[in-house]
């Protein structure tokens, strides 16, 4: 099935022609002392809406992944299980060797790769949230030595990447140690959410397997509240298909905050809540999502309607208010939010001021949405009264 989807999404692409919205970059790296292609993709509507801003991908080994990291980060976004991303391409096709591979007697990166690694950070990072419109959530992506090189980052003082996507990962002997060595405890003083992705896979050798395997079990252990780690494993016959199959699984964990609450989240963090703290869980969903993702989106009806039910069946509906007010804050256009705070006045007995809030949200409503009418009678209800 999934084989099936990446067919479809290669397809739909190719055919829609969303390599015309690729920049070609060449970008003069003073610390490189040479220049360096960068292919930087911008979302559809990026031109049109000047406040807006996106989520940064870095994606290493442009050759291969960059194509299928923006197709599925288009579908992800289509579907609404994703905010839209600029993402930037770093060609590496006669580099790679100079740029990510490490010294395999101790695992420590080389002077070459000290300075491909300063030029992501430096100037790449720098040039993009300089030139474009970012959010501060950033993600880096790569395969191989290139998920290697990914893992350093963890070791800044101040963490700025956000999402870690290491991808069939090549590591050396030693990344037992060096993990031990990145103090991932700091993760937990920031204020702000951090993703760690890797695959095992069955098409890889024993000894990768092995390797892999330690390290995810070691990481498995961490209890550290803002630092999520995602240990996968994909059972394939091919590397290729593992790399195929990863994006979309790393993308759907990472981004998992922003899409509408499911039923596992709901079972998982919502379902046993009160009503004073299911409304500030789904506040904090939605000011989190703007602040990481630059997605101002008010908020799903959907989800509104997953809360409902809490506020409503418990503590005899009082706290309807408090969740109306706060609908307001987020969404202000939504007639939903003077719509629990009428019938918070209106379970009070007090009708004016129900009708005045129900009368508020009736002319939010555009005439032709399928609930004016329902909206409307609790108008007449109310207006005899």
């Amino acid at each position: 099935m999934i084989k099936k989807s990446f067919s479809l999404i290669f397809i739909l692409f190719y055919i829609s022609g969303f390599s015309q919205k690729i920049i070609d970059k060449n970008i003069e790296s003073e610390i490189l002392e040479t220049t360096r292609n960068l292919k930087i993709y911008l979302p559809k509507g990026y031109e049109k809406d000047s406040i807006k801003n996106y989520p940064l991908a870095v994606v290493f080994d442009a050759e291969y992944l960059f194509d299928t990291y923006v197709g599925n980060s288009v579908l992800f976004a289509a579907k609404d299980k994703a905010p839209k991303q600029i993402v930037v391409g770093i060609s590496m096709k006669e580099s790679r060797k100079k740029d990510t591979y490490f010294n395999i007697n101790n695992g420590n990166l080389t002077a070459d790769n000290i300075a491909f690694y300063q030029f992501i950070r430096d100037e790449v990072i720098f040039y993009m949230e300089s030139t474009y419109r970012t959010s501060p959530f950033i993600s880096l992506i790569g395969e191989g030595t290139s998920a290697n090189l990914i893992t350093h980052f963890l070791k800044e003082p101040k963490p700025f990447i956000n999402s870690y996507i290491c991808i069939n990962p090549t590591f050396s002997d030693f990344v037992g140690q060096q993990f031990q060595s990145y103090n991932l405890g700091k993760f937990q003083k920031e204020d702000n959410t951090f993703y760690f992705y890797t695959n095992n896979s069955s098409s890889f050798s024993t000894k990768k397997q092995t390797k892999i395997g330690e390290l995810q079990t070691g990481l498995k252990s961490l209890e550290i509240k803002n630092f999520n780690i995602i240990n996968d494993s994909i059972v394939t016959p091919s590397s290729i298909s593992a790399m195929a199959e990863a994006i979309p699984r790393a993308m759907t964990k990472v981004f998992e905050i922003y899409s509408a609450i499911s039923k596992e989240e709901f079972e998982k963090n919502v379902k046993h809540l009160s009503p004073v703290d299911a409304i500030a869980y789904l506040e904090n969903k939605y000011l989190e999502i703007e602040f990481l993702f630059g997605s101002n989106l008010g908020i799903r009806e959907r989800d509104i309607y997953v809360v409902e039910k809490i506020i409503i069946e418990k503590e005899n509906g009082d706290h309807l208010r408090e969740f109306g007010k706060m609908i307001l804050k987020l969404f202000p256009s939504s007639p939903l939010g003077d719509y629990y705070i009428g019938r918070y006045y209106e379970s009070g007995k007090m009708y004016k001021k129900a009708l005045k809030h129900y009368k508020i949200g009736y002319g939010k409503m555009d005439p032709s949405n399928k609930n004016a009418d329902a909206f409307y009678e609790n108008i007449l209800r109310l207006g005899g009264m």
